[in-house]
């Protein structure tokens, strides 16, 4: 997530464990374990970890190491990685977390002994568009140049970004929206017919989930490249529609395989069988950081 200081990303984020459904038993065990592992108390009951380190976070706390302690990736197993400030995280730990996205293994090696730790886990991480996070503002209140800009972004490597499936620019709320009562104002709009809330996201977030397992035994982030032929093939307006952006974009492979893998969650959430231009257009626009105006 990509917007200016205050325009709700660390709430979005704090938000998402609550979309997703509770642990399974076996699951529970395997959080309980991690937890046990890294010298903490196993925490209670079926929520999902939420792991949410300080930018000053070395290498080591986010892989694990020292006496061969799961790091905080492992620690978000099965649950959501919540990096805020991105740019501000040393480069080595930024870099450390590229096999881990792919793998969802992490591998601590030290000299006599080796350690393999469970990271199956959501990253969601937020970052201001520029050093003094004002970039675009409407009142002029940015001075950074663009080279200062380019400087900022360039901290956060290619090879990272072509690993993260969806990236989004988030606007401030408007000031109308912030000092009104939201509930009247959707009301007096008419708009309470299509709005839904939390409950209501997490039970098509639930639906969506059930179905991927049914057709293919893993959710669609988990899908190989034969499986994503298989499960993520296009009728003739998508595979149009996705060969222009990809030459448009100039997305690399694994862009390309991650887009069929959004568009397919796309078209798993509005519980449809095939995969329509709109669900590929969707997943092209979830990727702002692959656009050259960004």
């Amino acid at each position: 997530m990509i917007g200016p200081p205050g325009a709700g990303k660390t709430l979005l984020a704090q938000r998402l464990p609550g979309l997703l459904p509770p642990l399974s038993e076996p699951e529970i065990l395997e959080v309980a374990s991690l937890e046990s592992a890294a010298g903490r108390r196993p925490s209670l009951g079926g929520r999902r970890p939420f792991r949410s380190p300080q930018h000053t976070a070395s290498m080591a706390a986010l892989i694990g190491g020292g006496a061969l302690r799961p790091g905080e990736l492992s620690l978000s197993h099965l649950g959501v990685l919540f990096l805020d400030e991105l740019p501000e995280f040393p480069r080595n730990a930024l870099e450390a977390l590229r096999e881990p996205l792919e793998t969802g293994v992490v591998v601590v090696a030290r000299l006599k002994r080796t350690c393999e730790f469970p990271a199956k886990f959501q990253l969601v991480a937020a970052m201001n568009p520029c050093p003094c996070g004002y970039a675009g503002d409407s009142r002029g209140r940015c001075h950074c140049t663009a080279d200062q800009v380019l400087r900022y972004r360039n901290r956060i490597s290619g090879p990272l970004i072509d690993r993260i499936d969806i990236h989004i620019e988030i606007a401030p709320l408007p000031v109308e929206d912030l000092m009104s009562e939201v509930r009247e104002r959707v009301i007096a709009t008419g708009a309470a017919r299509t709005a839904e809330d939390s409950a209501a996201v997490s039970r098509r977030v639930a639906a969506a989930r059930t179905l991927q397992l049914q057709r293919q035994g893993k959710l669609n982030a988990r899908l190989s490249a034969a499986e994503i032929a298989r499960y993520c093939g296009l009728a003739k307006e998508p595979r149009a529609l996705l060969a222009t952006a990809i030459a448009r974009l100039g997305l690399s492979a694994r862009a390309y395989h991650r887009v069929l893998k959004v568009a397919r969650t796309c078209a798993d959430l509005g519980s449809v069988a095939d995969i329509r231009i709109i669900d590929v257009a969707e997943a092209v626009k979830l990727r702002a950081l692959d656009r050259p105006t960004c």
